[in-house]
């Protein structure tokens, strides 16, 4: 292992009491690894943030500092690549460079919050912001500059762990499978289950080389637009109850359906009607997004011949044939849009949204995969993340990532937060609830007006804590 340590101080809401490069503690021999199309697609993104907040460990920092930069050393040599650095070649095509060039590890202090202070307000507390690094930061710039940092905060009464990564190198379920794994090795943990697989074999790997925009590469949404952002907690009970309402609405009108179609027949004996009745239940997370697109276009006021919009991150890994490994390294996802007015939202059932949710998601197959990935070589572009025609809504993260499944060796997590990055009107994250069994929390960011009319939209607050 090797680190660099400077000390600095930051005039803002948390101090920086040190920073260090930390490199793995046993030497990469992995290959270059190439970008495939879903790494492309980030690049003008944000970094992803994701941290978990603890109650305090008992090792003084002293310790514990080094203990952490240790455990993340050893934790590197599992995941090589994100001690990496970018490089393109000159064909254009962009590979990650195992060359141990390290990442940045971060001790700051914000003794002034206690746990309470920061989960305590409605909205997320804007303190959280300030205990990741790599604010802002653009996923393409891992060519020049770390592709993770860490950073560790001590609080009154608690610590958060943050962790900043390039957005094109993982997705969510790569982050939290080396967020899980830092965990284990800092707790003793020496047989790995869960280890990262690079090999570079799909049809996510392209022969064209992405087409950059020109000049400066920054985000595709005002990232300082006015927004609000609020956790809204839903219980398992609360879910089910919306998973019951959204099929027993389902379940009546295809009885009544069916009812009226053999009153129909009933008296024509050339005619065989052979009664087919789909049985598959709409899921509680279809059901919830259908709450959540229905409520929040309810609540922007829009036109009602106004196109709305609900995109959902699908994990591609099990749809695809042959099958991707479950810890594929990098990023594995692809976006499933489903269209309707605002009237249609609106003026519809629950039922009627998580229909549409529903049929989009069941359509998203192997050959569906693949007919995106070849539009992809088709137009060869970063995907513009935001909501520019203020009908959008995006839900990101999942409910099934395990965020609670960290303990350090002082147990495990109080909350989940994520930082600034990727933000905008209508940005959505889904969270396991703490206390598991099926409840959900939900990261909200809307304008400040949306927000407010959600808040009193008394369908939404039926169900939500």
């Amino acid at each position: 292992m090797g680190k660099h340590c400077s000390n600095s101080n930051d005039s803002s809401t948390v101090t920086i009491l040190s920073k260090c490069t930390v490199i793995p503690h046993q030497k990469s021999t992995l290959d270059n690894l190439k970008l495939s199309i879903s790494d492309l697609n980030m690049l003008c993104c944000h970094y992803i943030q994701k941290g978990c907040l603890f109650t305090a460990p008992s090792p003084p920092s002293e310790k514990l500092i080094p203990h952490l930069i240790n455990s993340l050393s050893k934790t590197l040599s599992i995941f090589p690549p994100l001690a990496g650095r970018f490089v393109t070649d000159s064909n254009g095509y962009i590979y990650i460079t195992c060359n141990d060039a390290g990442v940045d590890f971060i001790h700051a202090t914000a003794t002034q919050f206690t746990i309470t202070d920061l989960l305590s307000p409605p909205d997320v507390h804007q303190a959280f912001k300030e205990f990741f690094p790599f604010h802002r930061k653009i996923n393409h710039t891992a060519h020049f500059s770390p592709i993770l940092a860490v950073q560790v905060t001590s609080l009154a009464d608690g610590i958060f762990i943050g962790v900043a990564v390039s957005h094109a190198v993982t997705d969510g379920s790569t982050l939290w499978n080396f967020f899980n794994t830092f965990a284990d090795v800092s707790r003793g943990v020496t047989d790995f289950l869960r280890l990262p697989d690079f090999r570079r074999e799909s049809i996510l790997m392209s022969k064209i080389a992405v087409q950059l925009p020109e000049g400066e590469i920054k985000v595709s949404f005002d990232a300082d637009a006015p927004l609000r952002e609020r956790i809204f907690s839903f219980t398992r009970e609360s879910i089910q109850k919306l998973k019951d309402t959204v099929n027993y609405h389902r379940v009546s009108r295809r009885e009544d359906c069916v009812i009226e179609m053999i009153s129909k027949f009933r008296n024509d004996a050339t005619v065989t009607f052979p009664v087919t009745v789909e049985t598959t239940e709409i899921s509680s997370f279809q059901s919830l997004c259908a709450l959540m697109w229905r409520c929040v276009t309810r609540a922007r006021k829009l036109e009602g011949s106004k196109t709305t919009t609900f995109r959902m991150a699908v994990n591609i890994r099990s749809r695809l044939e042959p099958k991707l490994p479950q810890y594929y390294f990098g990023n594995a996802i692809q976006s499933i849009a489903t269209y309707a007015s605002a009237r249609d939202v609106v003026d519809n059932d629950l039922t009627w949204c998580a229909e549409q949710l529903n049929k989009s998601v069941k359509e998203y197959d192997n050959a569906t995969v693949r007919r995106v990935a070849g539009n992809w070589d088709l137009e060869p572009k970063c995907f513009p993340m935001g909501n520019h025609d203020g009908g959008t809504l995006q839900m990101g993260s999942s409910h099934r990532f395990p965020m609670y499944e960290n303990d350090f060796g002082w147990g495990k997590p109080l909350a989940v937060r994520s930082g600034g990055a990727n933000k905008f009107d209508g940005k959505m994250s889904a969270f396991p609830g703490r206390k598991g069994g099926g409840a959900v929390d939900l990261e909200v960011v809307l304008s400040p007006e949306t927000m407010a009319h959600l808040e009193s939209d008394s369908e939404f607050m039926l169900y939500t804590c």
